[in-house]
């Protein structure tokens, strides 16, 4: 059987903020790479419900976590298509980030 490990290392200043963040994920090709936030979710079976860790660091800018959030909205949409084949409620969840990404002024590509 082979095993795949994602690492990540969160760098916290006196008051436990985030500093620096690094993820690590050999089989993906990537290694100690820096970034400014990170949002992972897991699934509890047994409570069901989903377990959350979001982290950012505090140099982060606030324009580049409204574009961050944009793109995690839009693929979560492309994920829940490909989990529930619901076309339907997928479009509407398009249809949400491209409000969000109006109301933000994003530049979308």
């Amino acid at each position: 059987m082979h095993k795949s490990e994602i690492r990540i290392d969160i760098e916290l200043d006196e008051n436990r903020i985030p500093e620096k963040l690094k993820w690590t994920a050999k089989d993906g090709g990537v290694e100690n790479q820096e970034t400014k936030a990170m949002l992972l979710s897991v699934w509890d079976n047994k409570t069901k419900e989903s377990l959350r860790i979001d982290l950012w660091t505090k140099d982060m800018p606030v324009d580049e976590m409204k574009i961050f959030f944009h793109q995690t909205l839009v693929a979560m949409s492309d994920t829940f298509y490909k989990a529930t084949q619901d076309e339907k409620m997928s479009a509407t969840m398009k249809d949400f980030c491209d409000y969000f990404a109006e109301k933000l002024e994003l530049e979308q590509k």
